[in-house]
């Protein structure tokens, strides 16, 4: 029963009521019309035998024939016939009624349920980057039990939308504030190593060290700050993947040699969207595919444009993700294999970034497969952005 869907429920309580209730009336209007048969068979028998022992009365008398009222087998027939046509009616119509109500009983609980069903919509469409959109709120004319219910939701969506509005601006804010004071440490560490070109070793480390660490934190307040202005930026250039793909292969080629990975690419499409959001998605990408690959190993990038959806893989033959990490990989911070991150001065910003380029694009990413032998993963565009760069260059 838990299995079934509220609206089966209510359709077959409905039809389980109004089943009993016929089956009751059935019963009663069956003994009552049986009861009722054999008393006016009695009746009938009576009388007739009443007529019978009047022998010189009823030959002058206006009444009919007695073989007219002599009770026979025929009249029991009828009788008996009558009362089992009666019974049969009866449970074909409570039948009949069972069904037909069962049906109304669905199409009117389909009805009163819509309301519900478009409130679970709009739940499963909701995302961080669609907060603000009016068409995500519930709309006025709704059922008056659904009115409270729909306060709390569009309050609900408010509120989530100022809360990350907060959360932006405060990274926004903060990233911007801690560049100024990162770009004057690397300035004077720089300078204080050109200064004093024979300290010694263990200076010299320190020295090392500490521009690493302070390179490393300008990278990640740079990020940030990308991740919180990501919004404003326009997505509607036309993007050509393949040259796209050619200039990000020239850019990682010094990257790749370090490791002897092979770099390649194949396959085009057009798509609407960010020309450099969409560059620093696949870089990234890139990127990582590069740095935990194995050494002699490679990356492979591919496009291809299926049943109107334009998807991008970015596949390698690195050592895998765990499946229990493939979706926490897009979380900012998150790092499956920490020393490995500090080793290459990851940040665990770099997927997070890649997932917001994503879902402003309207589009979906996630790990296609992964093992010992490589992981790959999977990005798909949708059909609208590729419909409305059709309708552009027809106009055109």
């Amino acid at each position: 029963m838990k299995r079934l869907s509220l609206q089966w429920r209510i359709t077959l309580m409905t039809a389980l009521l109004i089943a009993t209730a016929c089956i009751s009336m059935s019963l009663l209007l069956g003994y009552s019309g049986r009861h009722y048969m054999d008393r006016i068979g009695t009746s009938i028998s009576a009388y007739s035998e009443t007529v019978s022992g009047n022998d010189a009365a009823q030959n002058t008398s206006d009444f009919p024939d007695t073989a007219t009222f002599a009770p026979n087998s025929d009249l029991v027939i009828v009788i008996d016939g009558a009362q089992a046509a009666f019974t049969a009616s009866n449970w074909l119509i409570t039948a009949a009624v069972t069904l037909l109500s069962a049906a109304l009983a669905y199409f009117v609980s389909g009805q009163a349920l819509r309301p519900l069903r478009e409130f679970a919509s709009r739940l499963e469409k909701i995302e961080p980057n669609n907060l603000s959109d009016q068409n995500m709120k519930l709309p006025a004319d709704v059922p008056t039990e659904f009115r409270r219910s729909r306060e709390a939701f569009n309050r609900m969506l408010d509120r989530l939308d100022e809360g990350f509005r907060a959360q932006k601006q405060f990274t926004g804010n903060a990233a911007h504030e801690l560049r100024t004071p990162l770009a004057l440490m690397q300035a004077k560490l720089e300078l204080f190593s050109a200064e004093h070109p024979n300290a010694d070793a263990e200076t010299a480390d320190f020295l090392r060290l500490l521009g690493e660490q302070t390179e490393h934190m300008a990278e990640m307040s740079k990020t940030l700050l990308e991740l919180s202005e990501l919004r404003s930026v326009p997505c509607e250039d036309r993007i050509e993947l393949e040259p796209l793909m050619e200039e990000l292969c020239t850019d990682l080629t010094p990257l790749a040699e370090q490791q002897n990975i092979e770099l390649r690419y194949e396959g085009n499409a057009t798509l609407i969207g960010s020309d450099t959001l969409i560059y620093r998605l696949l870089f990234n990408l890139s990127e990582n595919a590069i740095r935990y690959n194995r050494r002699n190993g490679s990356v492979r990038l591919s496009v291809r444009e299926e049943a109107g959806c334009i998807e991008i893989r970015v596949a390698d033959s690195g050592t895998g993700i765990p499946a229990q990490y493939r979706e926490s990989i897009f979380q900012p911070f998150f790092r499956v294999d920490k020393s490995r991150s500090r080793r290459y001065g990851g940040a665990g910003l770099g997927l997070a970034l890649v997932r917001e380029i994503v879902l402003l694009h309207d589009a979906e990413i996630w790990v296609e497969e992964s093992s010992d032998e490589g992981t790959t993963m999977a990005i798909r565009f949708p059909k609208m952005r590729n419909a409305s760069l059709k309708n552009s260059s027809e106009t055109s």
